[in-house]
């Protein structure tokens, strides 16, 4: 037998969960001990998934979570090492390589514009973001607050596209990271790519490099979290220091002439480029997957998230600014642009300094907060509880990160960049608008509080902020150039939100930080973000219903069933705790002797 443990397990299991993989590792539900309970669960499935669709998880029970990983995570995390992650996530591919593609296919030097477009975006998500993970300091980030308000089935969605985010994110940076080094040698960006002529056009350019940094990365992250966050300081004090001298030398290498014309495509080119450059900000909803391992999380998270967002936003413009006083617009390199426009301008030793400085920071913290979300969803079962095992020496989930990382690798060894792009800014704006549509639903609805009146309310409001949303974003998408819908959705929108402040009384405040000008702020969160999907092109939006369709077959045979049987459980000990509760109680007030001969109700 093991050594019995604080959480009642034996160190001898946990050693054979942790590296073992029978089948109770990765389905051990009731449903799944046999194929006649699997074919019942199957019978049940749309009970079950009502079931599912419309329970809401608590507070409670996500911090309660946290047990399930056997042991917890370190907290040793503070605000300064959370600005640093944050400016270590999202400074890196974005702007060192998306920022030549967009000025030079759709912005024009007015790249800028869509940077500060795309920025408050994130920024507005940053606060709605802030307030759940004050609130809510678990690891599973947005999949977590979303099981809270929005339920398990909208939560499952979300968890999809949540670790389909990672995973392309970190693939894009991979292959970044390719580009640059070719750049470091002096070489074509694409050089060091193997071209397959068997494969599809955007998957025929293979990159080994990309796997091999993938796994390097993944070996430093299951290390140790603290051990991280140094790396990642060195990483990003060296990013820094390359970030200025791009913007001091790059400046004084300027032509005030090459910013001109300054919007050659106009407003649809502006937020086109928007859309795409969403990908630059990707990555700070990592820093929120941390809050189960900071040691404030009241104080320390606000002062990351929004201090390394607002330093990021500022450094992307002033860089997106210097790239297109360097050169045209239109003889930006679209892959290695900084590298390649100080080679232009007669300082190629300049390119050596510039290559792959920020990628590696923002592999190692997505690398990070991926395996952080993928341990949360493992913990509800949705996915194979395996993946939340939390190494007791290392402090890390060693499995989730190997895992992602895995798959992060396979993508980035096949898939062109800006396929990458489109898809990874697609999933990101959904889940964020969905992060704000939930932040509405907590500050106005609590159940056994809101009366049906308000809920109904609350809903009319939320569908009107939603559809007059969504009907504006898709007439941008449709290149229709008359203004009649927007001068009818713009105000719809804003009586919407009107409505909400006014006839919906709030049911809930935060206790240690909140959003403010709520329902202000998160409504234009909504907003900007379904309107930014609107600038995306359809095959994007092909991939993502593809995406979606491999989620619900396997929420529909796997994760609903895993699911309801481990909550139908949890429901089970939670009645029989009660129930050893109700006893004692009892006991105590009738049995004033320990005498057991005095028993009696």
């Amino acid at each position: 037998m093991g050594v019995e443990t604080e959480n009642g397990g034996s160190e001898s299991g946990m050693r054979r969960r942790g590296c073992s993989c029978s089948k109770d590792d990765f389905l051990p539900e009731e449903s799944f001990r046999s194929w006649g309970n699997y074919v019942n669960a199957l019978m049940q499935t749309p009970a079950r998934l009502r079931d599912r669709m419309f329970s809401r998880s608590s507070d409670q029970v996500e911090l309660g979570a946290k047990s399930r990983s056997q042991h917890e995570m370190k907290r040793n995390l503070n605000w300064w090492d959370l600005i640093w992650f944050g400016m270590g996530a999202v400074i890196g591919a974005g702007v060192f390589v998306l920022t030549g593609q967009e000025a030079n296919q759709h912005a024009g030097p007015n790249v800028v514009l869509s940077y500060a477009v795309s920025g408050l975006s994130a920024m507005l998500s940053v606060f709605c973001y802030t307030e759940f993970a004050v609130e809510i300091p678990v690891a599973g980030g947005s999949f977590a607050y979303l099981r809270i308000e929005l339920g398990d089935f909208v939560a499952f969605i979300a968890a999809g596209n949540i670790l389909l985010e990672y995973v392309i994110g970190g693939a894009a940076v991979a292959r970044s990271w390719t580009y640059y080094l070719a750049t470091l040698f002096n070489k074509d960006p694409e050089s060091f790519l193997i071209k397959a002529n068997g494969l599809k056009e955007g998957y025929n350019l293979l990159d080994p490099i990309a796997v091999g940094i993938c796994f390097a990365i993944c070996i430093i992250a299951i290390l140790s979290t603290k051990g991280s966050s140094r790396l990642n300081y060195i990483a990003s004090i060296i990013n820094i220091v390359v970030i200025l001298f791009i913007i001091v030398c790059g400046l004084i290498k300027s032509d005030p002439k090459n910013y001109t014309p300054f919007a050659p495509k106009g407003a649809r080119g502006v937020f086109k480029a928007a859309a795409v450059l969403f990908f630059a900000y990707v990555g700070f909803d990592a820093v929120s997957t941390m809050a189960e391992e900071t040691k404030n999380p009241a104080r320390d998270i606000p002062i990351g998230l929004v201090g390394s967002m607002v330093i990021t936003t500022t450094i992307y413009c002033v860089m997106a600014v210097t790239l297109c006083l360097m050169q045209p617009y239109n003889s930006i390199d679209v892959n290695a642009p900084f590298s390649v426009a100080f080679k232009a301008v007669g300082w190629s030793w300049a390119q050596y300094l510039v290559a792959l400085k920020g990628m590696t920071s923002v592999l190692l913290v997505g690398a990070v907060g991926q395996a952080r979300y993928l341990t949360h969803i493992s913990r509800t079962h949705m996915v194979p509880p395996w993946f939340s095992y939390v190494d007791p020496r290392t402090g890390t989930p060693i499995n989730a990160t190997a895992v992602m990382m895995s798959a992060t690798a396979v993508i980035a060894f096949f898939t062109n960049l800006s396929i990458l792009a489109d898809l990874l800014s697609i999933s990101t704006l959904f889940i964020f608008m969905l992060v704000a549509l939930a932040l509405l639903v907590r500050r106005y609805y609590v159940s056994g509080v809101t009366t049906v009146a308000n809920r109904n309310k609350l809903i009319g409001f939320l569908l009107l902020i939603l559809s007059s949303s969504i009907a504006t974003a898709s007439y941008w998408g449709a290149n229709t150039n008359e203004w009649l819908v927007y001068c009818v959705m713009a105000p719809v929108w804003f009586f919407s939100t009107m409505g909400l402040y006014y006839f919906v009384p709030r049911a809930r405040e935060p206790t240690l930080w909140g959003v403010p000008l709520v329902p202000w702020l998160p409504s234009l969160s909504i907003a900007v973000n379904i309107f930014l999907l609107g600038s995306i092109g359809k095959n994007s939006f092909k991939r993502f219903g593809l995406w979606s369709v491999v989620l619900l077959i396997y929420y529909f045979f796997f994760g609903l069933h895993a699911s309801y049987d481990t909550a139908k459980e949890l429901q089970e000990k939670g009645a029989t705790e009660l129930r050893k509760i109700d006893l004692c109680i009892c006991s105590t007030c009738c049995l004033p002797s320990s005498d057991p001969s005095t028993f009696s109700f």
